[in-house]
């Protein structure tokens, strides 16, 4: 057994987090289409006229660029007209009107103390800036999709979708993690008896180990609102790390994000990224929604808006959110019968602290008077403490924060 497992962990995958957000609606369908169809190495085989319906959809999802930035990980990033990103093909905006006045920034009265880390603004940032540091103006730079990409998929239908969980029971002001289909959370949040405008925090960024294909480790923020079990909206963005870079409706493959920024790739890879026992990066993440417009925009960094999910798009959170969630999330296959060895966070578990455990630091929420708050009270939870767990504090300097993580696969996590 020992020699298995050892053999097992050498075919983990070391894996390059990158920037992702999410829209999510239980109770609507995505808008992929077709089927997966060569010989794609060990993956799959499919046939030309599969192949060659690949090929139309990623002619459909990839724009024309008016400038192109081959990035040193290999990614091509497309610099494509505002007003040809994906989002617009979304059928409830053919006829939107991109927002040009930027929102109102919620007021933050927060005075803490401590040590800066190396933050988005000045550490954490993205590979493809070695080369580029921004496209031209009335641009958004896109990470072009690949045939590569698609294949490593399940299939043509799936590939851009985020993949849903099973809900199997609904307990009272339980957060969105009682569930089946192989996802594992450790969270921390809030109650569900308050009217929420956004939320806030700094997220330590790692580069954990994925251990099979179809499966992810992430960190971000979940803003919700809706029944867990029925009609769910929810909004999500933070960094995620995967066998491939495309495992749900995530970045700009699915259409509804809209994107104002000309210096952030959605999707692409983030650099540099946190050490064990050596230096820490972290990047900062606002949702919030536009008191005026309604819209909910995302902010990076201290003061960079990078766009908005338009309010057209929402039931429930047309008016407000109920719960904030911040952690990780991992998915479980369980190859060969077993707890994955897919990493979270760190791939350590809480107790290990600063600069060996991974951290959410300076959680804080939007109330209805668009100012910024810290969240003074949290609930955490994981399924299984043995594969990854999750410890809060509280501290001057970082406010309310925890600690979260694990290795998954142990002695104590079969």
């Amino acid at each position: 057994m020992d020699t298995f497992r050892r053999r097992r962990r050498r075919r983990r995958r070391k894996t390059t987090p990158f920037l992702l957000l999410s829209l999510f609606f239980l109770v609507l369908e995505g808008s992929s289409s077709l089927v997966l169809g060569l010989n794609y190495t060990r993956f799959k085989t499919v046939g030309s006229l599969r192949f060659a319906r690949i090929q139309r959809h990623l002619d459909k999802i990839n724009k024309p660029a008016i400038k192109t930035i081959r990035s040193p990980d290999g990614d091509i990033i497309d610099c494509v007209l505002k007003h040809e990103q994906p989002a617009l093909d979304h059928p409830l905006l053919m006829n939107h009107k991109i927002q040009s006045v930027a929102p109102e920034r919620p007021k933050s009265f927060r005075m803490y103390e401590g040590v800066r880390y190396n933050s988005s603004d000045e550490g954490a940032w993205q590979t493809w800036h070695q080369i580029e540091h921004q496209c031209p103006e009335k641009t958004i730079p896109i990470r072009r999709s690949s045939m590569h990409d698609v294949l490593r998929a399940k299939s043509l239908y799936h590939f851009g979708k985020k993949q849903r969980k099973l809900y199997l029971h609904k307990k009272v002001d339980a957060p969105d993690v009682v569930s089946g289909n192989g996802h594992e959370h450790a969270i921390a949040y809030t109650g569900r008896s308050q009217e929420l405008y956004g939320a806030k925090a700094t997220i330590n960024v790692w580069e954990p180990s994925i251990e099979v294909l179809n499966e992810f480790s992430l960190s971000q923020i979940w803003v919700l609102s809706g029944e867990f079990d029925s009609d769910l909206n929810s909004i999500e963005a933070g960094w995620q790390s995967d066998a491939y870079q495309a495992t749900g409706c995530y970045n700009l493959l699915c259409s509804g994000f809209i994107q104002t920024n000309n210096r952030i790739a959605i999707g692409a890879a983030i650099s540099p990224v946190s050490s064990f026992s050596s230096n820490q990066y972290d990047i900062s993440i606002l949702i919030w929604k536009d008191p005026k417009l309604g819209n909910w925009w995302m902010g990076f960094g201290e003061n960079m808006l990078v766009g908005y999910w338009p309010a057209e798009l929402f039931t429930h959170l047309a008016d407000h959110a109920t719960m904030v969630e911040w952690g990780g999330e991992v998915v479980n296959t369980r190859a060969n019968g077993e707890h994955t060895f897919t990493q979270m966070g760190s791939g350590h578990f809480a107790e290990d602290g600063f600069g060996k455990s991974s951290y959410f630091r300076n959680l804080e929420v939007v109330d209805s008077d668009n100012s910024l708050s810290s969240v003074e009270e949290i609930s955490t939870l994981a399924e299984n403490t043995n594969c990854y767990n999750i410890k809060s504090s509280f501290s001057s300097g970082w406010g309310t924060h925890f600690y979260f993580g694990g290795p998954g696969n142990n002695p104590q996590c079969q």
